[in-house]
């Protein structure tokens, strides 16, 4: 059978896995019934449906006029570029999607970017035609500048073009919705454009490994592309690890992709993606080879992590009550256990008994944070902070290209906090009452302020950054402009204690939560860190009138999730993630012990 591999690449919120999803059924693909009904069937982690982008890469297999097609679902985030560029390995071509009122985004240029580089065959899908106020021509002209901005060659600018609605599971080659029946002119364009996969079923066996899965009663399972050779379930392989040392193993599980799911193969060809297991040890990036000739394939090559956070166990009062799992040991195993899969990260053994964590991006942690916080685990992280390098003798930080879409109405106020970060503003227009604008900063300057843009747009902004380049450090820091409102004592929050605190700044918590001394409560108005006592009850006497304190007003309270935690804190807090909660507390918490540190 003939075989098409390809990628779908796409800025987040483009439609790329709804499209999927429309190609998935549109080829009577069969599907469980637990996702039959589901919005979007490859997003099918839990933080995926929430977030309404996709963090894993996962596969799917279609059959087109007897061309098996097998479908890789790619994350948009820059912040999971570690995917991408990994999962790219596999395809040999790949589905563009611009939204056809946007226009190319952001993570269009990043996507792209790799895509190109690794000289794939790209076919650009206009997607969403039926949305109100959608420019085909628009997004088809820009993304066409795009194309030339990243250095494509004259053949690759002249990219096949598709238009779509993939909500409604249309397709066509031009811009008319109305002609247009079903989702078939796409997978057309894929055999027609996208090469056969370049393989040599002759030579030696070679194998890359993409990706790793795990099975309860197999173990390890390896995914990834024959680029040479065949492969056979029981039979006879080398693994050679990143290190080029060469052990042998037997396979003793052999599948392909079908429709959502896997089945069992005797034997696979050069050409097709495959799922091996009897390789215990394997990782991302290694070869399967041949047991007599073993050559290993080159190594994936991932850009370097630009954010890095520390992780200890929770040290506070409330430590150990809550998380299944929140001991050295068990966390440490947890955090090494995570480069088995994820590439872009890194981890290491501090001497303090500490982690230091690194990522692409601050979302890229954060992620990883909630998905192990809701694995059972209980730990404490400092502030996210960039990874400086020192080129010629010179000390170099990381820079970012921010990209910001907000209502005219906001604009002004984004500018000011931007320009307050030493932002260059690269570019500026407005269209429809939406102001888009371009800037280059330093990735210091930019952690902590997303929660404040969101604040600042009410919600109604949207800002994402990739990575740009190194520059010289100008050995600013940025510092918090307000402090923080700090639990004086243990004890349960009363509304009293609140009502007589909120005056002094934005309260995070409510009456009746229980609260350690340290334990940061709201944001000061001032700078400067302030001792509250927010448990303190109102004293009953005798002499009290009727009504006596029922007028006073709470404000309610500034939510805080883990992503505004993480951007909130200072280098002297710190944020404790347990299954349960999410609090923010000092490194100190005796106030005494604080002014100690200081002089120091």
């Amino acid at each position: 059978m003939n075989i098409r591999n390809i990628a779908i690449i796409a800025h987040v919120d483009h439609g790329k896995t709804t499209l999927v999803d429309a190609l998935l059924r549109q080829s009577h693909t069969e599907m469980k019934k637990e996702v039959d009904d589901m919005g979007t069937i490859l997003d099918s982690n839990e933080l995926e449906r929430e977030r309404g982008i996709t963090i894993f890469s996962k596969n799917a297999s279609v059959e087109y006029r007897g061309v098996k097609i097998n479908i890789i679902d790619t994350p948009g985030h820059a912040d999971f570029g570690g995917e991408v560029e990994r999962v790219l390995s596999m395809a040999d071509g790949a589905l563009l999607l611009v939204d056809a009122k946007e226009g190319p985004m952001p993570q269009t240029r990043f996507v792209l970017k790799q895509a190109l580089k690794m000289h794939l065959k790209v076919i650009v899908v206009i997607n969403k035609i039926d949305a109100k106020n959608a420019k085909p021509e628009y997004a088809l002209g820009k993304t066409f500048d795009l194309f030339v901005e990243l250095g494509a060659d004259e053949e690759t600018a002249l990219f096949p073009i598709v238009y779509a609605s993939g909500r409604d599971g249309k397709a066509g080659y031009t811009e008319d919705l109305s002609k247009m029946t079903d989702i078939t002119p796409i997978f057309d364009a894929i055999l027609k454009h996208v090469p056969e996969p370049l393989a040599f079923p002759d030579k030696p066996l070679q194998m890359l490994v993409s990706n790793i899965g795990k099975d309860s009663y197999k173990g390890r399972i390896a995914i990834g592309k024959i680029y040479a050779g065949k492969i056979a379930n029981g039979q006879d392989i080398s693994h050679i690890n990143r290190e080029g040392i060469v052990t042998k193993s037997k396979v003793t599980s052999l599948s392909t992709f079908k429709g959502l799911g896997k089945i069992e193969e005797q034997e696979a060809r050069a050409g097709d993606l495959v799922a091996v297991t009897g390789v215990t040890n394997i990782n991302i990036g290694e070869t399967i080879s041949d047991p007599v000739n073993p050559i290993a394939l080159p190594l994936i090559n991932i850009e370097e992590p630009t954010v890095k956070m520390v992780f200890m166990v929770n040290s506070s009062p409330f430590g150990g009550h809550e998380g299944e799992f929140k001991t050295s040991s068990q966390i440490r195993e947890r955090l090494f256990k995570e480069l088995e899969t994820d590439v872009a990260l890194k981890v290491i053994d501090d001497q303090d008994g500490t982690w230091t964590v690194m990522g692409r991006g601050e979302l890229h942690l954060a992620i990883f944070i909630e998905r192990i916080r809701r694995e059972g685990y209980e730990f404490q992280v400092s502030r996210p902070n960039v990874i400086n390098k020192v080129i010629d003798g010179i000390k170099m930080t990381p820079f970012e290209k921010v990209y910001i879409e907000t209502p005219d109405a906001s604009s002004g106020i984004v500018i000011q906090k931007m320009g307050q970060r030493h932002a260059k503003m690269d570019n500026m227009e407005t269209r429809e009452g939406i102001v888009y604008l371009e800037f280059t900063v330093a990735t210091k300057e930019l952690i902590g302020y997303r929660s404040e843009f969101i604040t600042d747009t009410k919600g109604l902004g949207i800002i994402n950054s990739t990575f740009f380049e190194f520059q010289k450090d100008d050995g600013m820091t940025r510092k918090r402009e307000r402090g923080s409102l700090v639990a004086y004592e243990s004890g349960e929050t009363r509304l009293y204690g609140l009502v007589n605190v909120q005056d002094q700044g934005d309260l995070f918590i409510g009456p009746g939560i229980r609260v350690y001394t340290g334990q940061i409560v709201g944001q000061h108005a001032r700078t400067g860190d302030l001792r509250v006592n927010v448990c303190k009850e109102k004293k009953l006497s005798n002499m009290r009138s009727k009504g006596d304190g029922t007028s006073e007003h709470f404000n309610s309270p500034r939510e805080m999730g883990l992503e505004d935690a993480l951007d909130y804190i200072d280098d002297t807090e710190l944020v404790e993630v347990t299954p349960k909660s999410i609090r923010i507390r000092k490194v100190y918490l005796n106030e005494l012990d604080e002014k100690r540190n200081r002089k120091k």
